[in-house]
């Protein structure tokens, strides 16, 4: 379809969109997360409310992945993905419909994907008379840990099912509600985490005078690799260097042999990426050399995100449709942002695609937060993994109609 149709398809599909039952889901979902490859209450939700609707839906892709197929006649065929997983984190929104799991939330905003991709897949399969074509659902495990599309896409995900002609996705994010982010581009930058074990020589507390302490060594570490971004990379190549843990030790007066580092970096290129493990490689290895360390460290490089690059002709589609159904002013580019993403394992390298961001923060947050640079604000109000982020239900409608619009932007126009 033309963007003005499929805006104006979008909003007669969602007119009688059954918001309170959404909700409904959404609460159900918050209430119960689940982790990385665990999500198999969530799988079955899903699975079930595409399959009333109508799709023919394949449960256990991947793990724990779902795929929902509605083949209308002749015409492209569209994926829109939504991931599933929640985080190990606690907690602290006091909302009445809270995570009942200790220690697990969906602090990422998964289970309002999931929602908004069953509202769209519902709405879509409600006015099919409209369009024509494949209509791809996929509900993803475990992006969080970073596994689950390429464990989908190992599922023979294009071999059981259709290849997609374009890829659709989107996540929500901080800002006042209402918002669409849309970047023609690079828009989110790619991950690498790092382990480092530090070799010392153990012994008493009281005499330090015999050991090597890995503990002090991997102190001067840490302050070192701070000068990684700040000293060897070029103001204009974005990027971050987070020591995220450090373990060492069992007792106060007991020395330990070993002290680890887990390290995450955020990259936009691959250039950068390997000029910073390089650094943390060179780092490690003198300051354990002058530390009189029996051994080297160890170093070793862990799991990788991608980066998420639009492809600028599908992106600008979509957000031209948005711009249509919400108005203008309700789309924005934000510019690249430092967090990760495994969708593009979906695209195989090869499949064009669309991500987005669709923001969120309440109202009364908003209003509250300091300053009147919408930045500043995003970076006081409850982010993305904070345990108390908290997306207003708002965002229940909007979340299915950019993704209604955006499938609809690719399918075919029947009337």
């Amino acid at each position: 379809m033309t963007t003005s149709a499929a805006a104006r398809a979008a909003l007669e599909l969602t007119a009688g969109l059954r918001v309170a039952e959404l909700e409904d889901l959404y609460w159900d979902l918050h209430r119960h997360p689940e982790l990385s490859f665990q999500e198999h209450r969530t799988a079955a939700r899903l699975a079930a409310r595409l399959g009333a609707a109508g799709f023919d839906t394949v449960e256990g892709v991947g793990g724990t992945g779902v795929v929902g197929l509605l083949r209308n006649g002749e015409g492209p065929t569209v994926l829109v993905r939504a991931d599933m997983d929640a985080l190990p984190v606690g907690e602290e929104t006091g909302l009445p419909y809270a995570s009942t799991v200790p220690g697990v939330m969906h602090a990422c905003g998964h289970d309002m994907h999931v929602t908004w991709l069953v509202g769209a897949a519902e709405a879509l399969a409600g006015g099919r008379d409209a369009w024509s074509g494949t209509l791809m659902v996929v509900g993803q495990p475990a992006e969080e840990s970073g596994g689950g599309a390429a464990a989908m896409v190992a599922d023979g995900l294009y071999d059981r099912f259709p290849r997609p002609d374009v890829l659709l996705g989107q996540h929500v994010a901080p800002g006042p509600v209402g918002g669409i982010a849309h970047v023609p581009g690079l828009i989110m930058s790619a991950t690498t985490d790092v382990e480092i074990v530090v070799h010392g020589r153990g012994g008493h507390g009281s005499r330090p005078e015999t050991t090597v302490d890995p503990v002090v060594t991997a102190a001067f570490l840490v302050t070192r690799l701070q000068t990684v971004v700040s000293r060897e990379l070029a103001p204009r190549e974005q990027a971050v260097l987070t020591v995220g843990r450090i373990e060492a030790g069992t007792a106060a007066n007991v020395i330990p042999s070993t002290a680890r580092i887990s390290l995450n970096l955020r990259t936009q290129s691959e250039g950068v990426r390997d000029r910073m493990v390089a650094a943390i490689r060179r780092v490690a290895a003198g300051e354990c050399l002058a530390a009189g360390c029996p051994r080297e460290p160890e170093v070793t490089v862990g799991g990788e995100f991608p980066v998420t690059v639009n492809d600028a002709d599908t992106d600008r589609r979509v957000a031209q449709a948005h711009r249509e159904v919400f108005g203008a002013d309700a789309v924005f580019d934000p510019g690249p942002a430092m967090g990760s993403e495994d969708f593009s394992h979906l695209a195989e390298g090869k499949l064009p695609y669309s991500y987005w961001f669709v923001t969120s923060t309440p109202p009364a947050i908003w209003d509250a937060a300091p300053g009147d640079d919408p930045l500043g604000r995003s970076e006081s109000v409850p982010s993305n993994h904070s345990p108390l982020f908290a997306p207003d239900l708002a965002t229940v409608p909007t979340g299915v109609r950019t993704l209604v619009s955006g499938a609809l932007s690719f399918l075919s126009f029947t009337s």
